[in-house]
């Protein structure tokens, strides 16, 4: 297969699709979901590169995306490619001081923003910085502050009518320049410790993972529709997003996180990256559902699961036809039980569900394998242009993050750190010479910080992140992930942070969610007069305590959570305990929680 650089290859699907949907877009008032086609899609590419070059954006400039998912992302990322100038996307929910640092470190005079938020943000950040020149806006609703002179809404800043010979000219001639060497993105970690730093990726590494995905994935047919759900600025979305325009696929843009279960449905897409967080939602849904069915329909749902285990996992997973009985149970099972279910979530049309991000539960990977939902668990970092490893079609193993990719290697180095080399590896970090020089071995491989094992077929297990590694006083080593991960699949349970380090025990701060928690009060009578006074209520302690117990059997003693506390209060990206990816910030919650914290350890 030829592979087109990313300045291109939009240009050239336009020669075999052309007229074809290549993406869905959803309109903000109507809410109908609107087509652009592959010929529209390099028309606003064109317009895009014409109007950075002539703002004056030139080879390696950095321009910066500060805005949730619009068809518009796409756009300005091959317009920027265009240019042979580098994209820099941010996280919309990133604070100031985030993109303050952003912009000062790339020294980036333009910025592109996606709704009123992003343009308040940006605008504080205008007023002081030595670089930022430039707004352009991405949704006509922002309202623009009355001393606002200079910037400028989307459509009126790729104006066809400001189109001259000279910017088609120079924007054809960089097309023909690109190299492999070009830097095409720089991706900020957000990381839950320390300042972020950004990963350099170039044309050759993206050429790289497409080129690995398409021997991977190569029992995907063409032209599916996809759902683009999590953040264009997460490199998981990003590169899977840019595997599908390679493959002539639909991208359906989901613009607003919370409408998800809502535009699944409209949509009901055949493929759709997510984070384990979705399916344990998922999961902790359908189970709920199930525990208030009357005795005989539980016992069927239960066989259902059973057989689907039995026959996806056992037999066809292993390339082994089932018994007679087992197909036909199982087709039974799938068309009345199974197909209910996917359709009630939207997902009835799968093809591939990629999974990656963090742990994923064997229980709830079981279940989502059992009822039939082809979803594709995998590992990667920014760092290796997302997938380091994923489920193949057939032979995968539960309890590991499936194979290394074809044409990369990885290895287990000192303190069992997973380390890998590849085409796909960044060169390392922008401006951050000593970062760099620490994330590579003195025989080239990149550090992940990931502690695992390779299995003798190349599966790699992840047991956790180095760092968050603890010892208890007691000198035990506690995976504190492999406890939330474990907890996050109980429907009471939103998010579960282990504490332990230093202490006596393990202990943990759990979230609530709150709905099925309400829910549980109202069923047993219990009254309340605040999220606070429920938490604490004893009735509602006893249930945690029983439910958490039961879920720690596989783990030692000493991993074991002792005490726990129920906050009232969600963990958020805004208050500080989450990063932009959803991760656990342990060092932030364990200072913020510190009082609740000790109070477990008197």
């Amino acid at each position: 297969m030829k592979y087109s650089f990313l300045s291109e290859i939009v240009h050239r699907k336009v020669k075999e699709s052309g007229v074809k949907e290549a993406l869905k877009v959803r309109n903000k008032v109507s809410k109908k979901w609107e087509s652009v086609s592959w010929n529209s899609f390099s028309d606003k590419i064109k317009m895009t590169a014409y109007a950075l070059y002539r703002y004056g954006i030139r080879e390696q400039d950095c321009v910066g995306v500060y805005a949730q998912n619009f068809a518009e992302c796409f756009y300005i990322d091959f317009a920027v490619f265009s240019n042979r100038a580098i994209s820099v996307p941010m996280y919309a929910t990133s604070s100031i001081p985030q993109i303050t640092y952003i912009i000062d470190e790339t020294e980036m005079s333009l910025l592109f923003v996606g709704e009123q938020q992003q343009y308040d943000n940006a605008r504080v950040v205008q007023k002081n910085s030595r670089y930022l020149k430039q707004l352009v806006l991405i949704d006509k609703d922002i309202r623009k502050s009355k001393n606002d002179t200079t910037s400028v809404y989307f459509d009126d800043f790729i104006d066809k009518n400001l189109v001259s010979g000279k910017e088609i000219e120079e924007i054809e001639k960089q097309l023909k320049n690109t190299e492999d060497t070009d830097v095409v993105h720089i991706i900020y970690t957000s990381g839950t410790t320390g300042e972020p730093k950004g990963v350099i990726l170039t044309q050759e590494n993206y050429l790289a993972a497409l080129k690995i995905h398409d021997i991977r994935l190569h029992y995907l047919p063409a032209g599916f529709v996809s759902m683009c759900f999590l953040p264009l600025t997460h490199i998981f979305e990003k590169a899977w997003s840019f595997l599908c325009i390679h493959w002539g696929c639909t991208l359906a843009i989901n613009r607003d996180p919370k409408e998800i279960r809502e535009t699944m449905k409209e949509v009901r897409p055949e493929a759709m990256c997510s984070v384990p967080r979705f399916w344990e939602k998922i999961y902790a849904g359908v189970q709920g559902k199930i525990d208030n069915l009357p005795f005989v329909f539980k016992w069927l749902f239960n066989d259902a699961v059973e057989t689907g285990k039995r026959h996806n996992l056992d037999y066809r997973n292993r390339e082994r036809k089932a018994p007679w009985w087992l197909r036909q149970k199982f087709r039974f099972y799938d068309k009345f039980i199974f197909n209910r279910i996917k359709k009630e979530i939207g997902l009835e049309n799968g093809l591939i569900y990629p999974c990656a991000g963090a742990a994923l539960s064997d229980d709830i990977n079981i279940f989502i394998q059992s009822i039939n939902i082809p979803l594709v668990y995998g590992y990667g970092l920014t760092e290796t242009t997302a997938t380091v490893s994923c489920f193949p079609k057939t032979g995968f193993k539960i309890g590991t993050t499936g194979k290394v990719m074809p044409e990369v290697e990885a290895r287990i180095g000192e303190n069992d750190e997973i380390q890998v080399k590849g085409m796909s590896v960044t060169k390392g970090y922008y401006k951050k010479p000593e970062e760099t020089a620490k994330a590579f071995t003195g025989d080239g491989w990149f550090r992940t910080g990931d502690a695992g094992t390779l299995t003798d077929n190349n599966e790699l297990t992840i047991r956790e992140r180095i760092k968050d590694l603890y010892k208890t006083s007691n000198g035990k080593y506690i995976a504190p992930q492999q406890l939330e991960t474990r907890l996050a699949g109980d429907k009471y349970i939103e998010t579960a942070a282990a504490i332990g380090d230093q202490r006596k025990y393990v202990t943990a701060l759990i979230v609530p969610d709150f709905t099925e928690l309400e829910k549980y009060a109202e069923k047993h009578l219990i009254t309340y007069d605040s999220l606070e006074d429920l938490c604490n209520n004893h009735l509602i302690l006893s249930l945690f305590k029983l439910r958490i117990d039961s879920m720690q059997n596989e783990f030692a003693s000493y991993e074991q959570i002792k005490k726990f506390v129920i906050l009232p209060k969600a963990f958020s990206i805004e208050s500080g305990e989450l990063t932009d990816t959803l991760k656990v910030k342990r060092a932030f919650i364990e200072k913020k929680y510190k009082d609740i914290i000790d109070s477990m350890y008197e």
